[in-house]
């Protein structure tokens, strides 16, 4: 997504600054692809979406409306996007308007573990890195409720491997909150007793840190517009060199997970 199509974050306080965890700093330096795994595995999402024009979509938790642009523009399809935080809901129609996506993207404020919609309303309904963060089951059973019959669910969430010491995990929960043991067959039970049939998934290594990694999602001009707001906000600065070290501990025990299911007919 070109970059001018994206609000810029506002300035944070240091009160607020010191609040933040990893996402919300990427999130606040410029960063739009925040979910563990990157661009790479929303191409995952969208090939498991099996997306075509006219399909109503749900993005639960829609950010600041990437994902949701995008299905618009490459698929045709008509997007209904919510967010829980009205700061990020006011950028993300900005964006869509930005995008001229205004008859494609609604976007409006929402909880995933109540949504206002009535029962079997959505073709399809994605989610990127919301359910980890909530009442896990209470949110998969509200999106399958308002996923049509036939249609299918699409989740990306991160979790620690098996293999993550004990120690790694409770001193993380600052920096990414949410992160839990649930390996795929966890996220993959969860959504079966939700009523999902037909499970697949995909997974892989998270990647979250590095110049590499922001340019391969952002782009050289993106990475450069962060690089210098990073640089010229000492709030920031200190905050980044506070949380690489423990973020550099923590990425080797992360992966995340792509998953689709169908809702029963």
């Amino acid at each position: 997504m070109p970059d001018e199509q994206h609000v810029p974050p506002r300035e944070l306080t240091e009160t607020e600054s010191a609040a933040i965890d990893w996402a919300g700093l990427l999130a606040n330096l410029g960063k739009k692809v925040l979910h563990v795994g990157g661009g790479p595995s929303t191409e995952q999402l969208l090939e498991l979406a099996h997306l075509e024009p006219d399909q109503h979509v749900l993005d639960a938790g829609c950010g600041v409306g990437t994902t949701a642009i995008e299905i618009a523009q490459r698929f045709g399809c008509q997007v209904t996007a919510v967010d829980i935080a009205p700061s990020v809901i006011e950028r993300a129609a900005t964006n869509v308007r930005a995008a001229g996506l205004q008859d494609s993207v609604t976007v409006h404020q929402g909880d995933i573990l109540e949504l206002e919609f009535s029962d079997d309303t959505f073709d399809r309904v994605i989610i990127e890195s919301v359910v980890m963060f909530v009442d896990r089951a209470q949110a998969a059973r509200e999106v399958v409720r308002v996923c049509k019959p036939g249609g299918l669910v699409i989740d990306h969430e991160a979790y620690f491997t098996r293999g993550a010491p004990d120690e790694i995990i409770q001193s993380s929960q600052e920096l990414f909150p949410g992160f839990g043991l649930e390996e795929p067959e966890g996220w993959v039970g969860l959504y079966r007793n939700a009523g999902l049939s037909d499970i697949e998934y995909v997974s892989g290594p998270a990647e979250f840190i590095g110049p590499g990694y922001i340019i391969r999602d952002e782009g050289l001009s993106g990475f450069l517009t962060i690089l210098g707001r990073l640089l010229t906000h000492p709030t920031y600065l200190r905050q980044m060199a506070g949380m690489l070290p423990r973020v550099r501990r923590v990425q080797p025990y992360i992966d995340y997970i792509v998953l689709a299911g169908r809702k029963p007919a």
